[in-house]
């Protein structure tokens, strides 16, 4: 009885099975690349003890996205991108202040104790529209194009969810310019965390933009609350 040969790979095929390696170890990369080329002339760092504003284009209305907050108080991140707002409304580069954030409970409502923070700081009641259904930034950007009416936003966060935010709202149709709060000056550890969280967030969002075209969790019917603030 003949003994059997042990069976070995090609060369053709070791080539084909490495290049798929490669595809599969970047395949990650595509959304968090597609994000940062996206924004990449479109967003700026609010750099403390730098004139900052400058480089911002004038816009309508600023998009301040949530990120949290402990009963009446914004969470520490949220306060850096709160400060950075009322900055944008202080040097007349948006007109008004669109916040978006989670009320999806009765007990936890980051719009209304953001505009608390923000008339605290001297920002006029009248210049703030709250969005109640901003469950994450897709639905964020889509509601304030759709039910807003926003065309031209200033979005406001932290600088490693810059890109996507920026990329996302762009996606929306909106025509977009980021500020992002350098948060890995006061919270490394936390920095680090949030960033490496960003590639399957960018990859839901790639998806839920250019991909499945999603729509938010709730929309709704056309309000003019941000239109009267941007005219008063």
């Amino acid at each position: 009885m003949r003994a059997l040969r042990p069976w070995t790979w090609s060369r053709t095929a070791l080539r084909r099975g490495f290049q798929g390696l490669v595809a599969l170890s970047v395949l990650p990369l595509v959304p968090m690349t597609w994000a940062w080329l996206t924004s990449a002339a479109h967003r700026v760092t609010a750099e403390p003890g730098k004139r900052w504003t400058a480089e911002v284009p004038a816009m309508p209305a600023a998009l301040v996205l949530g990120a949290g907050v402990q009963g009446d108080n914004p969470s520490a991140m949220l306060r850096a991108r709160l400060d950075i707002a009322a900055e944008l409304y202080r040097t007349g580069r948006v007109r008004a202040l669109l916040l978006s954030g989670d009320n999806s409970r009765r007990d936890y409502d980051e719009p209304s104790v953001m505009r608390g923070y923000l008339v605290s700081r001297g920002v006029p009641a009248e210049r703030i529209v709250l969005d109640y259904a901003g469950f994450d930034t897709w639905d964020s950007c889509v509601r304030a194009k759709t039910i807003f009416g926003a065309s031209r936003l200033v979005v406001v966060t932290q600088v490693f969810h810059l890109p996507r935010a920026v990329a996302l709202c762009r996606a929306a149709g909106l025509d977009a310019f980021g500020v992002g709060d350098d948060s890995s000056r006061d919270w490394p550890i936390e920095t680090v965390a949030y960033a490496v969280r960003e590639f399957p967030a960018s990859a839901k969002g790639m998806l839920d933009g250019l991909v499945l075209h999603s729509s938010p969790r709730f929309l709704g019917r056309r309000e003019t609350a941000l239109d009267r603030a941007v005219a008063r």
